[in-house]
């Protein structure tokens, strides 16, 4: 979904009919339209481009990851005209009998401007102001024109409902086009917001609770834990207020350094890299591993690894904790306790129950709940409980 642009390298236009994703899950992002509803189109563009907007802040943002792969700054130009095209489509339909389109060429669009020599600071308001306009439009529409039609150049036919279907696609795919910055925009996110997080989730839900007695249970009071994931340090200390040992780690810098000025022993650790062995006592293993709603942002190749790192520095017999987001396919969000982008992987029951028998876990249970957030849709979410082997 890229086409050539000035610069070092063209790049293969895209002569892909994408409008078979109306029909069926798309195979690379794994954007299902027939799970969207024509009400929640303006709320989902314009959180899209809210991720755009954070994304224009990594320095790395004109950098193409191949010469003849757009950079995340192009694909924020492209999407900025993506919105402002589908806006005049979507007027023509509401105001005209079945008008028909011009042929939009995105790759000579591309050339003529200059995708590649944007500003960041400009192409990211613009494009949430492109966004934000063209959502307006969709919420003006009334219950009854839902239908009404559209042809596009090349014969294909729409109506509004199937319109907003295809451009909320085509804006969501190049977001997948560019999760390649998944890890450093998620960290950085949780270092800019360190104080807001800690904020928003000061107190413990009461399922979060009724996990943790859980965990101890399995444990026992004495243990000695590897926390994945500390954040502010709300579950670690609940932990130790029962008598557990807790080794706080967080990949953000932001929260290891709050958790240093609270007074607190913390280490900087991203669990697929760094050693995971216990300093405090020699390397011996732990005797369980609690990691609540932390690994839901690692890659889905890289989970496995995770998991299997985490059953090596784990004694035989000792219990993992952990929860993830159910679904599927994996994301960016701009929702929750951090106004910024953060990537998420969703998972299902029997892929993840496979993952962590061949790591070395056996699976006692996976509890399935339901979120409910305000002012968004409840989601889904995964409380697995395993022993090691």
């Amino acid at each position: 979904m890229s086409g050539p642009v000035s610069g070092p390298a063209p790049v293969p236009p895209d002569t892909k009919d994408w409008t078979w994703v109306l029909d069926r899950p798309c195979e690379e992002c794994g954007y299902d339209a027939s799970t969207v509803s024509v009400a929640d189109l303006p709320h989902l563009i314009r959180a899209n481009a809210v991720v755009w907007l954070g994304l224009m802040g990594v320095p790395e943002v004109a950098e193409r990851p191949q010469p003849d792969v757009w950079s995340p700054l192009e694909y924020a130009a492209h999407v900025h005209d993506v919105h402002q095209v589908f806006h005049e489509r979507l007027i023509a339909m509401m105001t005209e009998h079945e008008p028909h389109f011009p042929n939009w060429d995105q790759d000579s669009a591309a050339v003529a401007g200059r995708y590649d020599q944007q500003v960041p600071a400009i192409i990211g308001p613009t494009l949430v102001a492109a966004a934000y306009a063209v959502g307006d439009v969709y919420a003006s529409v009334p219950d009854d024109d839902w239908g009404r039609k559209g042809v596009r150049s090349d014969g294909s036919v729409f109506n509004i409902a199937s319109l907003g279907r295809y451009h909320l696609h085509d804006i969501e795919h190049h977001l997948h086009d560019v999760a390649y910055l998944a890890d450093r925009v998620t960290i950085a996110a949780y270092d800019q917001h360190s104080e807001e997080y800690a904020a928003g989730t000061a107190v413990m839900p009461d399922e979060v609770h009724s996990n943790l007695i859980r965990f101890v249970n399995m444990v026992g009071t004495e243990a000695r834990v590897l926390e994945i994931g500390t954040g502010p340090g709300r579950d670690a200390q609940e932990m130790e207020r029962i008598g557990l040992s807790v080794r706080r780690t967080d990949v953000s810098q932001g929260f290891v350094d709050r958790l240093h000025a609270g007074g607190f022993l913390a280490d900087l650790v991203d669990p697929l890299t760094d050693d995971l062995t216990d300093p405090l006592r020699g390397g011996a293993p732990y005797d369980g591993v609690w990691a609540n709603a932390s690994l839901l942002h690692v890659r889905r190749d890289a989970l496995p690894a995770v998991l299997g790192r985490l059953a090596d520095v784990t004694r035989p017999g000792g219990a993992l904790h952990l929860t993830l987001k159910g679904g599927d396919g994996a994301r960016w969000s701009v929702h929750g306790n951090v106004g910024a982008p953060r990537f998420f992987t969703f998972w299902r029951e029997e892929p993840l129950r496979e993952h962590l028998a061949a790591a070395g876990w056996e699976v006692d249970e996976v509890q399935h709940g339901m979120s409910e957030p305000v002012g968004r849709p409840s989601e889904e979410w995964l409380a697995v409980f395993a022993t090691r082997r």
